[in-house]
C-alpha cells in the first residue's frame, strides 16, 4: 500500500465503466451495449496515471465505479483498478470503496471477489419491487430477483444502498406504500429514492412527446416526495440530501465529495472531474465514445477532450447549487471567497422569508420546503 498523504486536499475517484447489458428507456447517461474491452480497461489504468502526475500527492475519500454497469467487471479487473489508486494515492482503512449493480448481475462468487478487492459498498439497482412496474421502466429484472439480489448485498457488502425510482405514470400513495414496506422490510442503511425524470433524448421523452405518459404529475410527484420522507425519516433514516436517506455512519462519502465541492478525478468515457490547481478549478470531461477514450490515452496519456477553467462566478454558483442539496448546506464565508463577493443580503432574506431557506451562523441551508423547488430557490439566490 501506497504512503498516505494525509496532509494533502481530499480527492475522489470516480470510474466509468459505460457498458450495459440492457440500456433502460429513462436513463441519460453515457452507456453502451455489452461488450468485452480489455483496451477500454488498460486505458483508464494509464489515465489514473496522468491524474496523478496533475493532482499530486492526495488523501483519497471515496473510489466509484459507476457507469453504465460497473458490475460487468470481473473481481480481478475491479481488483486491479483498485491496486492501482492504492499504488498512486494510497487507499486508507476508512476510504469509501463503492461499487453500483443491478439485481440481474448477482453472483455471490463474484460479489464476493468484489468484497476481497476492497469493496466496502454496493449500489444496487432496485428500482422497484412490483413486476409490472419494473416492465415499464424497461428493466430486465423482476421483484423477486431484487428481493434475493439486496439479501445478497446485505450479507456481504459492510455497507448498502438501495435505488429506488417514484413517481411512474399510475403510481399512488397506497401502491408507493407498499413498496417502502418491503424495501425497509430489509432495512438497507441507504436508500437513493429518485423522482422519475424526463430527459431530453431518452426513449421515455420521444414517448412522452407521443402523449404517452412516463410520469405522474407535478402534484402527485410532491405528494409522493413527502411521503418518501415521511416513511423514511419514521424508519431512522436521516435525509441528508434531496434524494438520499442514510442510517448512522452510511452517507455516500463519494457524493459528498461532489456536493461539498471537493475535487474529483473522471476516468473512462464521458466522466466528468473537477481539479484544483494554484487556487483555481477546472472542469474536465474524457472523450464520450470508448474507442475515442481509449485512443486519445494512447495518443496522449489522457483521456481527457475539455480542461476548461471556471470563472470565480461558475465556481461559486456550482458551490452553491451542489451545496444546497445537502442538509447542512453551504457556508457563506465559502461561497463569498469563491465570487469575490457575498450574496445579496435582500436574496437570501426574501427566500427566508417564503420559509425556503435557513440560515444558522455561517451555513446556509434549503428547508424541507425549499427542497421541492431547489432549483428555482437556487436560481433566485443567484439572481438568474
Amino acid at each position: 500500500m501506497a504512503e498516505l498523504s494525509k496532509n494533502h486536499a481530499p480527492l475522489a475517484v470516480y470510474i466509468h465503466w459505460p457498458y450495459c447489458a440492457r440500456i433502460c428507456p429513462y436513463c441519460d447517461f453515457n452507456v453502451y451495449k455489452q461488450k468485452q474491452d480489455d483496451d477500454l480497461l488498460r486505458a483508464i489504468l494509464a489515465d489514473l496515471k496522468h491524474w496523478r502526475t496533475r493532482s499530486g500527492p492526495r488523501e483519497i475519500v471515496s473510489i466509484h465505479f459507476g457507469g453504465g454497469t460497473p458490475s460487468l467487471l470481473s473481481g480481478e479487473e475491479v481488483a486491479q483498478l483498485i491496486r492501482s489508486v492504492d499504488a498512486l494515492w494510497g487507499v486508507g482503512d476508512d476510504t469509501e470503496i463503492a461499487i453500483e449493480a443491478n439485481p440481474t448481475d448477482m453472483d455471490a462468487a463474484r460479489w464476493e471477489a468484489y468484497r476481497a478487492a476492497g469493496i466496502n459498498r454496493l449500489s444496487l439497482g432496485v428500482q422497484s419491487f412490483d413486476d409490472a412496474v419494473l416492465t415499464r421502466l424497461g428493466r430486465d429484472h423482476n421483484g423477486t430477483a431484487a428481493q434475493k439480489a439486496l439479501e445478497k448485498a446485505l450479507q456481504i457488502f459492510p455497507s448498502v444502498s438501495a435505488d429506488m425510482i417514484f413517481g411512474h405514470t399510475g403510481q399512488t400513495v397506497a401502491h408507493l406504500d407498499a413498496e417502502l414496506d418491503t424495501l425497509l422490510s430489509f432495512a438497507p442503511p441507504h436508500i437513493s429514492a429518485y423522482q422519475l425524470t424526463i430527459e431530453e433524448g431518452t426513449a421515455f421523452a420521444r414517448a412522452e412527446s407521443r402523449g404517452e405518459a412516463r410520469a405522474v404529475d407535478t402534484d402527485t410527484s410532491a405528494d409522493l416526495y413527502e411521503q418518501v420522507g415521511a416513511r423514511l425519516s419514521d424508519a431512522g433514516y436521516d435525509a441528508y440530501e434531496v434524494s438520499n436517506h442514510a442510517k448512522d455512519g452510511h452517507r455516500s462519502r463519494h457524493n459528498l465529495a461532489y456536493w461539498q465541492g471537493l475535487d474529483y478525478v473522471g476516468v473512462g468515457p464521458g466522466a466528468h472531474g473537477r481539479i484544483t490547481e494554484d487556487g483555481v478549478r477546472y472542469a474536465t470531461l474524457a472523450a464520450l465514445t470508448p474507442r475515442d477514450y481509449s485512443a486519445r490515452v494512447n495518443e496522449t496519456g489522457s483521456g481527457l477532450t475539455d480542461n476548461t477553467l471556471l470563472s470565480s462566478e461558475d465556481r461559486a454558483s456550482e458551490y452553491l447549487m451542489m451545496g444546497l442539496r445537502i442538509s447542512e448546506g453551504i457556508s457563506v464565508k465559502t461561497y463569498a471567497d469563491y465570487a469575490g463577493e457575498a450574496l445579496p443580503q435582500t436574496r437570501v432574506d426574501a427566500l427566508k422569508t417564503m420559509g425556503l431557506i435557513m440560515q444558522k451562523g455561517d451555513r446556509l441551508s434549503a428547508t424541507q420546503a425549499g427542497r421541492m423547488v431547489l432549483n428555482s430557490v437556487s436560481a433566485k439566490l443567484l439572481g438568474v
